[in-house]
């Protein structure tokens, strides 16, 4: 069976844990291409060694990685996965049905995680759907590059936007102390883009934003519905919200 006309990029870095996953996933694409910034693990070899194209870019953040890496592609169309996500064999079947019938090049396509974490997977607590907006013709389409929280987005007003029937599958964290380590690094993030915003942290949403987002993904997300594990998850929410404000609050100080 040809492959598909499609390239599929990936972003890498120490991610010699999820690679290969990743990889082998996209293997029926016509090219996949990854973009290392500096991996010191086995990175690098596992990709070479399941025959993707790597590239090496020293980390310049999330969205130029990605426009690196889609600058990179042959093909028109590009889908980017991360390195801890996988394409299940449904939503390759729908891209390839989707890329048959030869689509506008200003559509973008979205697609719903399904997560998995605490060896089960998450249904509620807004990790799912969850959807990115991931695929696109890299000629009517870029990533937006903030410090955090890129974005694929169209070069014309309005684009449509077509939600995919079938889910990535994603394996976030390895277990709770892998989740408070990222959550702080997201938090720091989250911090330095807010304060370039021209934000200011205080007292006051140090305390009400962390219940805010446990409310939010606990109760009105519907978090209790997955166990133990969606009460561990929304706390963990709640404390990412208390670090970045923490943050935020100790950025304005300084500023002063």
């Amino acid at each position: 069976m040809p492959a598909s006309p499609i390239s599929i990029t990936i972003i890498a870095l120490n991610e010699s844990a999820n690679i290969a996953r990743a990889v082998r996933s996209a293997q029926w694409a016509d090219e996949v291409i990854v973009v290392d910034g500096g991996s010191t693990d086995a990175t690098v070899a596992t990709a070479e060694s399941l025959g993707a194209k790597v590239f090496k870019k020293p980390w310049l953040g999330y969205g130029q990685q990605k426009n690196h890496a889609q600058s990179l592609c042959r093909n028109s169309w590009v889908l980017n996965i991360d390195a801890d996500e996988e394409i299940t064999p449904e939503l390759k079947a729908e891209i390839v049905e989707i890329l048959a019938r030869d689509p506008p090049s200003d559509h973008l396509y979205e697609i719903a995680r399904k997560t998995f974490f605490g060896r089960k997977w998450i249904r509620h607590g807004g990790w799912y759907p969850s959807a990115v907006t991931r695929l696109g013709n890299q000629k009517a389409s870029r990533w937006s590059e903030p410090v955090i929280h890129e974005a694929l987005e169209s070069a014309v007003p309005d684009p449509k936007i077509v939600r995919l029937k079938s889910p990535l599958n994603h394996y976030s964290f390895s277990g709770i102390y892998d989740q408070v380590r990222r959550n702080l690094k997201y938090a720091r993030e989250g911090a330095l883009e807010s304060h370039r915003q021209g934000q200011s942290g205080s007292l006051m949403k140090m305390i009400f934003k962390p219940v805010g987002k446990f409310l939010e993904t606990y109760i009105w997300k519907k978090g209790f519905l997955d166990g133990k594990i969606g009460f561990m998850i929304s706390v963990n929410a709640a404390h990412s919200m208390f670090l970045k404000q923490s943050l935020l609050m100790e950025l304005s100080q300084e500023a002063k």
